[in-house]
């Protein structure tokens, strides 16, 4: 199985709304995808399922079909992880819900991080929950990828769900803030992808599947590409063009080029517009923006629009494929 994740601790770049997008587009290319929702504010989910469906998912106190449920038994000590139910969106595309109570899980998986220097095994099984919950879903929806929704922040949840992924994309947007989060993020991989790579060399119990912890970076998506009239060119530009720098320089540890800008950079997957207009229509419609008919409101102007986004999508998903495959 080949596992992705969305990942920038800057928060406010649309990687909910890319996760979304391009699961879809995978579905739309004939591959069948799992997209996995472990940010506790599970927005992700409520863009893929209707008002009534979210209703009947967690007004149920008892027991609800989230990714939750598949890892409570081990945060109560009682057992190992169960099997988690998949919300079945359409043939190709397949839902591990989110839960808003998937934060409780993060102290445990603190203290197990480091219980697992001391050869521990409980510790060990519940730092690779998420990672053995995926697989056994990937292997039963058949999947050829696992999409994952993280949030912005270096907690123990994301920490757990990054070292189970193979490759790591990184939505962005041409600001300073963005800069910083993307050095942070470099720094902080690295950190993951050694400490966990001498606690795997730890664990006592041969059978028990660990994930690789490779979190390969694949590239960066700067989002709501387009110049707004309060944002000037000069000004976008000047942050936009230092982003290759910074990825090469803190997330592969390379030395860069200063002549390297977005333009020409092999690491920058796609420069995305934010279709404002769209973004109302598609939420009504529970669609992506790139399948909007005029019967959900697209037409004229905005038809082009969705036409326009098509392609950018396609060319973002078949440029990501062409890396990893």
């Amino acid at each position: 199985m080949k596992t992705i994740v969305f990942f920038n601790n800057k928060g406010g770049v649309g990687k909910t709304t890319l996760v979304y997008h391009f699961t879809y587009m995978l579905a739309e290319l004939g591959y069948k995808s799992l997209a996995i929702d472990l940010d506790p504010q599970a927005n992700l989910t409520s863009m893929f399922l209707s008002d009534s469906r979210l209703q009947e998912i967690y007004d149920n106190e008892n027991s609800r079909p989230t990714i939750l449920e598949s890892i409570k038994p081990l945060n109560r000590g009682i057992s190992d992880i169960q099997p988690v139910h998949i919300e079945n969106i359409n043939e190709n595309i397949g839902l591990l819900a989110g839960d808003l109570e998937l934060s409780l899980f993060e102290d445990k998986l603190s203290s197990s991080w480091g219980n697992c220097l001391n050869r521990d095994e409980a510790a060990f099984r519940i730092v690779s929950s998420f990672y053995r919950v995926i697989k056994e879903a990937n292997e039963r929806f058949n999947a050829d990828f696992n999409i994952i929704d993280i949030g912005p922040n270096f907690g123990a949840i994301n920490r757990a769900t990054l070292i189970a992924a193979d490759y790591v994309v990184v939505p962005m947007a041409a600001d300073l803030f963005s800069l910083q989060g993307l050095k942070n993020l470099g720094n902080r991989l690295g950190d993951w992808h050694s400490e966990w790579a001498d606690r795997a060399n730890r664990n006592p119990e041969p059978s028990l599947y660990l994930p690789d912890g490779n979190m390969k970076p694949l590239g960066y998506v700067i989002m709501q590409h387009g110049i707004k009239e309060s944002r000037p060119v000069k000004s976008y530009l000047k942050w936009a063009n230092r982003i290759p720098q910074v990825f090469r320089q803190f997330v592969l540890k390379q030395n860069g080029s200063p002549n390297i800008t977005v333009d020409n950079d092999q690491y920058c997957i796609a420069l995305l517009k934010h279709y404002h207009s769209l973004i109302p229509m598609a939420m009504e419609a529970r669609k992506p923006i790139f399948l909007l008919k005029p019967s959900d409101g697209a037409i004229g102007a905005h038809l082009g629009a969705v036409k326009s986004a098509y392609d950018d999508f396609i060319k973002l998903t078949e440029k990501i494929l062409s890396i990893i495959e």
